[in-house]
């Protein structure tokens, strides 16, 4: 019967609505002389709909449940379950050939002996459940292990202790009916955030981060007592983790190595980002310098047990800027999304790390509670034969078998022997009892020593007495079992990541200084590639540039290595929606003068600085903000005035596409934000502007 007062101790916490998988059908294909398109209806429910849908869905739900997905009561996949059953089986303490155990394990597993041989290395270098001797590979730099007839395999004490149960286990036929196989293993510690897991299925995948041991059971104790805890994921490899967005597993983190200073001109990585190798690390250093992101002379990697890679930079680096360069463009920093998907109830829900844990801890006390009961029963048991050898010993009743001829006689005689003292036996007696009794050799019933027999009973009775009263209070019991576990084993197992909290990276301040564009304007080409022409700036490679023509095209474009633009590019510059810029330009003989930002743009996407539909010509193109505009007019018969200043500060600031305040209708010769060498101080009046 289930304890009400025990189960109301995550009445708070209720079980997530279950998420089931989705698949899309794919409907028949069009035959090839049909030339009228199929709809549904056409198609109906025919049966070959049914056969496409129907092997569909049971693919789907076979890798969802039976592969890629772990279980929410044990934390495991059904590899890694049939792994630890064979393990079990095979258990005597000693060392066994994984080739042996993974032969073992094929008799439950149908796909084969390299997705076993791979998922056992993997929980061996996991260094909780399965403990090796030989060659495992090694999680740094990637290297495989050896093959599976070199290398042996033993179930670790922690797991011998605290997975197996066949009282409790529920077994199944195998796939093919030869043998016995677990449901799922009456596993006493919270697997799944231990290890960690990930899969992919059909229409969905799972991300769960593994976790510290220690943390694990301190959390389960705070669980039932009914306090707040913390998790934060722990990586073997070590490194730093930035889990402010963590949001109980269902967020993202972020990992970084662990980057020391050696010398002036030297780096050494000694931790690793998760999920990241030594090989993979220096490949993202090696691509990152040759694109220039950070400057190195040569990358040596002296790693073994531990992680020890140096970078040798270039001289006059600096060492903060190539370590933040090392972060950005390399594999020093990784980015993990997470969604931690499990099989409750046959079918994939989507559970916080929290939630996890509430429902193992809930487990873990009804566990334990059976456990007790069937403890309980096994003590009743020992008592209750205690109680017949002794009466059937000390009140001599065996004398009365001597005389008996026929079986049924001897049992009967026992029978009767024992029937006054019935009220002092814990049940009836069965014909079982009776086997017991019969079998007991005359030299144990001739050294029978009553006070020792007296002895055992009251020891049993104490048993029984401490399994009842855990019994009242199995929440009380599971606190303390924990706390034992706490002690025995979380030393083994300290925390290897730190947590910490990076600061953001502007990632143009680190590339500011990427490209140097140049633009040949005989030529007409511009980019970082150009050979020869006019610098203009120094770009980074995430910047966008913007290029303004003579008849007041515009355009957005990456920063380019080589791209003609022709002759008549009158502006080139960082792109910034924000800048004010100054215009001058003529339209239907027209010229005016006009202040704007460019705002948003598409990239790659042709605009125009002038009304739509006007042909215009642009004169005078800046993004200086110029207090004065010194126009030249072009000579003209009968003309009076030949020059005039204009004050631009006078125009508002609007829209691109805006007209302009209308600045003279005379041709200009030459306009400049510096007044002109040839400038006739006296000479003619100030513009006006024209609205």
């Amino acid at each position: 019967m289930t304890d009400t007062r025990q189960s109301s101790l995550f009445d708070d916490d209720e079980e997530p609505a279950p998420r089931p998988a989705r698949g899309k059908s794919t409907p028949p294909s069009i035959p090839a002389a049909s030339k009228q398109p199929v709809s549904d209806s056409d198609i109906g429910d025919g049966p070959l709909r049914r056969l496409m849908d129907g092997n569909f869905l049971q693919y789907a739900s076979y890798v969802i449940r039976d592969r890629a997905i772990p279980e929410l009561a044990d934390g495991l996949k059904p590899v890694q379950r049939r792994i630890l059953h064979a393990l079990h089986e095979k258990d005597d303490g000693r060392f066994i050939k994984v080739a042996n155990i993974v032969g073992h394990t094929m008799q439950y597993h149908p796909h084969g002996d390299a997705s076993i041989g791979d998922a056992l290395v993997t929980l061996v270098n996991r260094g909780y459940l399965i403990e090796g001797q030989g060659n495992f590979g090694n999680i740094h730099t990637g290297d495989p292990a050896a093959a599976s007839r070199y290398i042996e395999c033993r179930l670790t004490d922690l797991a011998a202790t605290q997975l197996f149960n066949d009282d409790l286990t529920e077994f199944i036929p195998s796939y093919d009916g030869r043998n016995k196989e677990p449901v799922v293993l009456p596993a006493k510690l919270p697997l799944l955030l231990m290890l960690g897991a990930e899969g992919i299925a059909v229409g969905l995948s799972t991300r769960i981060l593994p976790h510290n041991f220690g943390e694990l059971i301190q959390a389960q104790i705070a669980i039932l007592q009914k306090k707040p805890f913390k998790l934060l994921p722990d990586f073997q490899q070590g490194g730093l983790v930035d889990a402010r967005e963590y949001d109980e597993g269902r967020g993202k983190v972020r990992c970084r190595a662990v980057i020391d200073q050696k010398d002036e001109a030297t780096l050494v990585i000694r931790e690793l980002p998760f999920g990241v190798t030594t090989e993979a690390l220096i490949g993202s250093i090696e691509d990152a310098a040759k694109k220039g992101k950070i400057k190195t002379k040569a990358i040596r990697d002296y790693t073994a047990e531990k992680v020890e890679i140096e970078i040798a930079l270039a001289a006059d680096t600096d060492i903060q800027q190539a370590i933040q360069s090392l972060y950005v463009f390399t594999q020093c920093e990784v980015s993990l999304s997470l969604r931690p998907i499990v099989i409750h109830e046959q079918r994939p829900v989507e559970l916080s790390v929290h939630e996890i844990l509430r429902h193992n801890t809930r487990r873990l006390v009804e566990l334990l509670r059976k456990e007790l009961q069937i403890e309980r029963k096994k003590i009743d048991e020992a008592l209750h034969a205690a109680s017949l050898v002794r009466l059937f010993i000390v009140n001599r009743i065996y004398k009365r078998i001597e005389e008996c001829k026929t079986a049924p006689d001897v049992r009967q005689a026992i029978l009767n022997g024992l029937a006054p003292f019935r009220d002092q036996l814990r049940r009836d007696i069965t014909n079982a009892d009776l086997d017991m009794l019969l079998a007991i050799p005359i030299r144990r019933i001739s050294l029978y020593d009553i006070n020792k027999s007296r002895k055992e009973e009251d020891d049993l009775l104490a048993d029984l007495a401490s399994v009842e009263e855990h019994l009242t209070d199995v929440t009380r019991f599971t606190i303390t079992y924990l706390k034992g576990i706490y002690r025995d084993y979380a030393d083994l197992f300290p925390r290897k990541t730190r947590e910490t909290r990076f600061d953001a990276i502007e990632v143009r301040e680190l590339t500011a200084e990427e490209h140097a564009v140049v633009f040949d304007r005989e030529k007409g080409y511009l980019g970082y590639d150009v050979g020869g022409g006019e610098p203009l700036f120094r770009c980074s490679s995430y910047d966008k540039i913007i290029l303004v023509w003579k008849d007041c095209r515009y355009r957005v474009i990456p920063p380019p290595a080589k791209l003609f633009v022709d002759q008549d590019l009158v502006y080139a510059a960082i792109y910034d929606r924000d800048r004010v810029m100054t215009l001058v330009y003529e339209a239907d003989g027209i010229s005016h003068l006009k202040r704007f930002t460019f705002g948003g743009v598409i990239q790659n996407k042709e605009y125009v600085c002038a009304p739509e539909g006007e042909p215009a010509i642009c004169h005078f193109f800046s993004d200086a903000q110029p207090a004065t505009l010194y126009v030249k007019y072009a000579p003209r018969k009968g003309q009076q005035i030949h020059q005039q200043e204009f004050d631009p500060k006078k125009v508002a600031i609007r829209t691109p596409k805006t007209r302009g305040i209308q600045m003279t209708t005379k041709k200009i010769a030459a306009i400049s934000a510096q007044k002109p060498r040839n400038w006739d101080d006296k000479a003619g009046p100030r513009g006006a502007l024209l609205d």
